[in-house]
């Protein structure tokens, strides 16, 4: 009984001590969304937008879900994902993230999950950025649209993290799927994307030594010419804006006139030989004397009846005939 008795009387003293403590609400860790100015990546100038940014808190690191703009038909959403790994993270109840190297079929698996029903060819061809090498592949939807995953790991050396230090690492994800962009437009964000966050400590910086300037700048027998000559590569083009629908107008439809028939010039008609007496011509010599003469005035109707009876000669001088000058031009030949 007197077992009891104590029992009974700590269960009650626990049960007033329950209702008369406060707690405090606390909010699971969970995945957040955040403003885009505090992205930890900037996609390259010109393109393609923020649309949103969801950060998860790690123990020894920070994830972000950076969503862009997608025009596309292809499933999903365009974005840039970004894993931070190194030092103390601000939420060590939400777990740690392990060191996972990149290989053949994680990278196979997140194709899949991201860009589904498209078949992707990855890219041999060795391809580096400012922030070292990186792997894309590409290919394109039932529909022609043009899709790009790209992934790249960002962590110093093991020559650098012999010194105990640089043991930060950056993981990054790009898909991008445009219905009118190009593989090399978009393959430009792999180009162009800035890498803004950073580490507290020197101990986790995944950037490595900082490399020294080129050896042969200063050195004789080592020309350097201007890019205006050609004599660099062209750079990577960064960006990219979708080229808007081609809209066609339709031209105007062209008139014609009908032919007109082309309008011949009066043949002038050959007259016969004037039978008569011979009517001498003018004296033109040097020193005949020359008479004052009076132009008649030519109205329409004398110009039309003189026109048809002008006869060339071999001078090249128009001379009309004797028999249409003065009273005989009323004959019937002088009319025609």
């Amino acid at each position: 009984m007197g077992l009891l008795r104590l029992m009974a009387l700590a269960g009650l003293a626990g049960l007033a001590a329950g209702c008369t403590s406060t707690g405090n609400i606390r909010q699971p860790s969970a995945a957040e969304t955040i403003a885009s100015e505090k992205a930890l990546v900037l996609p390259p100038p010109g393109g393609p937008s923020i649309v949103s940014v969801v950060e998860q808190k790690r123990g020894n690191g920070v994830d972000q879900s950076i969503s862009l703009f997608t025009s596309s038909s292809v499933p999903g959403q365009n974005f840039l994902k970004v894993q931070f790994l190194g030092g103390r993270g601000e939420n060590p109840g939400a777990g740690n993230s392990t060191y996972k190297m990149v290989n053949e079929s994680a990278i196979a698996r997140e194709m899949a999950t991201a860009i589904p029903g498209v078949r992707m060819a990855r890219s041999a061809t060795f391809l580096q950025n400012s922030y070292g090498p990186f792997g894309y592949a590409s290919g394109t939807s039932h529909n022609g649209d043009t899709c790009v995953y790209g992934w790249q790991q960002i962590r110093s050396s093991r020559s650098d993290q012999t010194q105990a230090r640089n043991f930060g690492m950056i993981q990054v994800r790009l898909r991008l799927c445009d219905a009118r962009a190009t593989e090399r437009q978009l393959l430009g964000v792999m180009y162009g994307y800035t890498v803004i966050g950073t580490f507290n400590g020197e101990i986790w910086n995944p950037y490595g030594m900082t490399q020294g300037g080129d050896p042969t700048i200063g050195r004789p027998g080592n020309p350097i010419y201007p890019d205006e000559g050609g004599y660099r590569s062209t750079p990577m083009p960064i960006g990219y804006e979708p080229a808007p629908t081609q809209t066609f107008a339709r031209p105007a439809p062209v008139r014609r006139a009908a032919a007109r028939p082309a309008a011949t010039a009066p043949v002038a008609p050959t007259l016969p030989p004037a039978i008569g007496p011979r009517v001498p011509g003018p004296d033109l010599s040097e020193n005949a004397p020359q008479a004052p003469m009076e132009a008649p005035a030519l109205t329409n109707a004398s110009m039309r009846q003189q026109a048809p009876q002008q006869t060339m000669t071999a001078s090249g001088v128009n001379v009309p005939s004797p028999e249409c000058i003065g009273n005989t031009a009323a004959n019937a030949a002088c009319q025609r």
